[in-house]
């Protein structure tokens, strides 16, 4: 049974013109377009928010009183689910990649003012963090709480429901869409996208959270379409990961740039400065061409920029001196 979604979001989000970002690219002046899922509202905004209105909505149709979810230390759709929690009453316990200390900004800070509790599981690979938040939830039963389980990045074939919606918003005003470029980190967004416009239509940018992602993607997408969803005929960019899921490789620093100075647009390291990222290499191999419509799925995560040293520091040093003196 599917429980119907619980309002966090503010939708249906902006759908902005890019042409300064488009003429750098080498677009044409109106082929490309932001939809802004950064401005959904809740929590500093994102695309979590999205999933998070279905999971959350189910958690609260079986009684939960207290949401468990998982998640690297900047992850924003932990960040997202303490949001939740706070606006819907609910406790909130974290369980996170790592151990404390190592940092106190970006997502982490949100974290604590949204009144989350964190659970830190060590340096552990997805079923040892996956066994950490069953430990959690098994502690918080025994003591009485009633928790739901928000699966790792609120991805799955509940959560890719909010990516539906998303679809339908950017069919009913670019009706002649031919690509929307998005950071391919859980899968869930973009599976709601390709069981919404299409698999030709939807160009991912793996941002190197999963070893499979097509994997992943068709198998949370294939329960939402009447159409077959094929891993392989999956529109991928697997070249933009570099060393890892959170290094700031010379592409992503080229692309924050970009959409800072062309737009005034912040992105951030991990996910959407890839997505831009795989979107510059994509009309420089001819996969995406001038004189087609194309949007760029701008999925937030601007926290997770002030959480990331590297990206600080380049960012920083963006900042010229002027010399007042004459």
């Amino acid at each position: 049974m599917t429980h119907p979604p619980v309002p966090l979001g503010t939708f249906p989000t902006p759908l902005e013109p890019a042409p300064r970002l488009a003429a750098a690219l080498g677009l044409g002046p109106d082929d490309l377009w932001v939809k802004r899922d950064d401005l959904t509202g809740l929590g500093g905004g994102g695309n979590k928010i999205r999933k998070l209105e279905w999971t959350v909505g189910a958690a609260l149709a079986e009684g939960a009183d207290t949401l468990v979810t998982t998640g690297a230390p900047q992850s924003n759709h932990a960040r997202l689910t303490a949001a939740a929690g706070a606006r819907l009453g609910l406790a909130v316990v974290l369980v996170l990649r790592g151990s404390p200390g190592a940092s106190h900004s970006g997502n982490l800070a949100l974290d604590g003012l949204f009144g989350a509790r964190l659970a830190w599981a060590g340096q552990v690979d997805q079923a040892g963090l996956d066994a950490t938040a069953a430990e959690v939830c098994a502690r918080l039963r025994a003591g009485g709480a009633r928790p739901a389980l928000i699966p790792f990045g609120g991805s799955g074939v509940l959560g890719a429901r909010g990516y539906l919606r998303c679809g339908a918003e950017l069919r009913e005003r670019l009706p002649d869409l031919r690509t929307a470029v998005v950071a391919l980190g859980s899968g869930g967004t973009m599976a709601g996208l390709v069981a919404a416009l299409g698999s030709e239509t939807v160009l991912g940018v793996d941002v190197g959270a999963l070893a499979d992602p097509a994997a992943k993607v068709a198998e949370f997408a294939a329960p939402l379409t009447a159409e077959e969803v094929v891993p392989e005929r999956l529109r991928i960019r697997r070249d933009q990961v570099g060393a890892g899921y959170a290094t700031l490789t010379g592409p992503v620093r080229d692309a924050l740039r970009l959409a800072a100075r062309t737009e005034g647009l912040p992105l951030d390291p991990v996910y959407t400065g890839r997505a831009l990222a795989g979107l510059r290499a994509a009309v420089a191999d001819g996969t995406v061409r001038p004189g087609e419509r194309t949007v760029l799925l701008h999925t937030g995560g601007l926290p997770g920029l002030f959480g990331h040293p590297d990206a600080v520091g380049f960012a920083e040093e963006g900042a010229r001196a002027f010399d007042v003196a004459g």
